[in-house]
């Protein structure tokens, strides 16, 4: 099945030949390779580009492993290039496979890293590079400091929704509610069935992310660091700290796991991509809350997989699903936090309000609330209440699940049904 990742290949396309290095991220099994070594090589030789001037070494291949060697890899380019003078494309597939070796020429013993490799391959003019990674703490933390500037990141998801019912049609309902308990990883939409899809999403959480993040980190205690994994799937959408997860393992398991180790782990899911981090912004105050903060899931399907598919709340799902979107579409994403006094009972006490995301771009704001189902005017002062307390005129939306078509209130709220949201691309440009 062809699957289109347009979005990803137009950024891929205008950034060729610019002289920086192209840096494609995103967790294991989103389809990075697939943009690079199919669709973007395809349109290269559609342009006229010969097959033999584009360059693929895969790092977590067997029969690639010699090049994971910084060394070896560049005495290889080189030999390929020799003197011509024809524009060669390079693509290295999981860097992050890439061995530290000593550096026989440095006197102070300092180790070759990927980092070096590119950056000398970078002088070769007629060399352009792109290589893929599934570690931001080696890939895009870094990029700034190791390239010098000289590295350009297209970071890389699941497949959002309107790629994903693009690819398989059919009753628009149907496919958010398939969207919703399988995600968005592409070789989903190769099996045949609900039973397969499960198991591939269960090998795939257990046998490529949890093992290899266990071997990679040398982590110790498998126990604690799966308990941080199903606390994190299990409190999406909700505000949570690694004190609050310390204490529910310590409750339920008996286990001593230290704060900083909690802590660790999380930074560690993190950096694989498997969960995202959004901060409490005070809207009145203008700055950060350090804590507590909400993760949300990478992927839906990977998430519920490793929950064995039992813990299916469609408001943090459907919020899930919001928060995935907006950051496909390149937004920055905070949980919005209003403090304030109100009288209770002929008492003053301070009350904080929460709007799900808070959502910059190009110096423009959107506020949005998600809400699965408004039954009732209860629940609709409930949700526009903090969205009136902002204090400015920017945007503000409620997205839906229990609505079809767009309307906006008396107070100018938009509201808007959830896949009517994710299908109009041109909504929060």
């Amino acid at each position: 099945m062809e699957i289109k990742r347009d979005n990803y290949l137009e950024n891929l396309l205008s950034k060729r030949q610019n002289g920086l290095i192209k840096v494609i991220t995103g967790i294991r099994r989103c389809g990075k390779s697939y943009l690079l070594k199919t669709l973007f090589r395809r349109k290269l030789v559609e342009d006229g580009v010969k097959d033999e001037n584009i360059i693929i070494f895969e790092l977590d291949q067997l029969r690639d492993a010699r090049y994971r060697n910084p060394f070896a890899l560049v005495s290889a380019v080189r030999k390929i290039i020799g003197d011509g003078t024809d524009v060669y494309y390079l693509f290295i597939d999981e860097i992050q496979m890439s061995l530290k070796v000593t550096n026989p020429y440095d006197k102070e013993g300092r180790k070759l890293t990927f980092y070096d490799v590119l950056l000398e391959l970078m002088a070769i003019p007629n060399l352009d590079i792109y290589v893929t990674g599934s570690n931001s703490e080696m890939l895009s933390s870094d990029i700034l400091t190791n390239f010098r500037g000289r590295g350009d990141q297209i970071h890389m998801h699941p497949l959002s929704f309107s790629e994903y019912y693009e690819a398989i049609g059919g009753d628009k309902r149907e496919a958010y509610d398939s969207y919703s308990w399988f995600g968005g990883m592409p070789l989903i939409l190769s099996r045949p069935n609900d039973e397969s899809k499960r198991e591939y999403l269960e090998s795939l959480f257990s046998e490529i992310y949890i093992k290899d993040l266990i071997e990679r980190e040398k982590i110790e205690d498998q126990e604690a660091f799966e308990a941080v994994i199903n606390m994190l799937c299990s409190s999406i959408g909700s505000l949570t700290n690694p004190q609050n997860i310390m204490n529910a393992i310590h409750s339920r398991m008996g286990s001593r796991i230290s704060r900083a180790t909690v802590a660790k782990y999380i930074r560690v899911l993190e950096a694989s991509f498997l969960f995202t981090k959004s901060l409490r912004y005070d809207i009145k105050g203008k700055d950060y809350i350090d804590t507590p903060s909400k993760y949300y899931a990478e992927d839906l399907g990977l998430r519920n997989a490793r929950l064995g598919f039992r813990q299916q709340e469609p408001t943090h799902i459907m919020e899930n699903i919001i928060f995935n979107e907006l950051r496909i579409r390149g937004k920055t994403v905070d949980v919005g936090s209003i403090t304030m006094r109100e009288s209770r009972n002929g008492r003053r006490t301070t009350i904080t309000r929460e709007i799900d995301f808070v959502v910059n771009t190009k110096g423009r704001r959107t506020y949005i609330q998600s809400a699965f189902a408004i039954p009732d005017e209860t629940k609709m002062d409930s949700e526009s209440y903090p969205l009136s307390l902002t204090g400015d005129s920017f945007e503000k939306i409620i997205i839906r699940g229990d609505i079809s078509k767009r309307w906006y209130d008396d107070k100018g709220v938009l509201n808007i049904g959830i896949i009517d949201f994710l299908l109009d691309k041109s909504l929060i440009p």
